[in-house]
C-alpha cells in the first residue's frame, strides 16, 4: 500500500509539474522558458524539475509524450480496432481520429509552439517528427502493405499523401485560422482524399 501511494504522489508531481511547464512554453517560448520560471509556476523546486526531467529539453519532451504520444500509442497500432474492418472503414475512421486534434486546444497550442520555435531550435520539430509524426506513417504504411487488394504501387508515399493532407488540413484551419477565410467541411475533406487514395470504385460505398 505505501509503495502504492509513493507511485502516486511520484505521478502527481509529475503532473503537476508538466501543467506548469506547459503554461510557461506557452506562454514565454521554448528559449525564454526557465527551471526557475516552471517551478514557480508548479509550485515546486527547481531540483525537484531536474529530478524529474534532467534538464528544459527532457521536460519539453515529456510534454510532447504527455499532449500526443501516449494517446497515439493506443490508437496508431495496426491491432488495434483502428485498422480493423473494411479499407474505406479504416480509412475514414483514421481520418476522423486525427481531426479531433482540432478539437484538442492544447495540441494546437503545442503544434504552434513547435512551429514557432523550428527555427533557432530545429531538433525541437525533429523531436516532434520523429515521435508523433513516425507513429501514423509506421502503422499506415504497413496497412497498406497489408492490403495488396488495394493495388497501392508505392505505400509509404501513399500514407504521406494521406497524412500530410489531413495534417496541413489541420495546420490551415487551425493554426492559420483558415477556418475563417477558406473554410471547409471535414467530411468533403475525408470523401475526396480517400477517393484520391483508393479509386472511385474501391471508395464506391462512400455515404453521400
Amino acid at each position: 500500500m505505501n509503495e502504492k501511494r509513493a507511485t502516486l504522489a511520484i505521478n502527481n508531481k509529475r503532473e503537476q509539474i508538466l501543467q506548469g511547464a506547459m503554461r510557461i512554453f506557452l506562454h514565454h517560448g521554448y528559449a525564454a522558458t526557465s527551471m526557475d520560471r516552471v517551478a514557480a509556476e508548479a509550485g515546486v523546486s527547481k531540483q525537484t524539475i531536474y529530478s524529474h526531467f534532467q534538464d528544459k529539453e527532457g521536460l519539453f519532451r515529456a510534454l510532447i509524450d504527455r499532449v500526443t504520444i501516449r494517446r497515439l500509442r493506443a490508437e496508431y497500432q495496426t491491432e488495434s480496432e483502428l485498422f480493423q474492418g473494411e479499407p474505406v472503414t479504416v480509412l475514414i475512421r483514421l481520418a476522423n481520429t486525427i481531426l479531433q486534434r482540432m478539437e484538442d486546444p492544447e495540441y494546437i497550442a503545442l503544434i504552434r509552439l513547435v512551429i514557432a520555435e523550428s527555427g533557432r531550435f530545429p531538433e525541437l520539430a525533429e523531436l516532434y517528427s520523429n515521435t508523433v509524426v513516425q507513429y501514423g506513417y509506421r502503422n499506415l504504411s504497413a496497412y497498406f502493405q497489408s492490403h495488396p487488394e488495394l493495388n497501392i504501387s508505392d505505400p509509404e508515399a501513399t500514407t504521406r499523401i494521406f497524412i500530410g493532407t489531413i495534417v496541413g488540413f489541420i495546420l490551415s484551419q487551425e493554426v492559420l485560422q483558415g477556418k475563417h477565410t477558406m473554410p471547409m467541411e471535414k467530411e468533403r475533406l475525408i470523401k475526396s482524399l480517400i477517393r484520391c487514395i483508393l479509386g472511385e470504385t474501391a471508395a464506391g460505398n462512400l455515404t453521400e
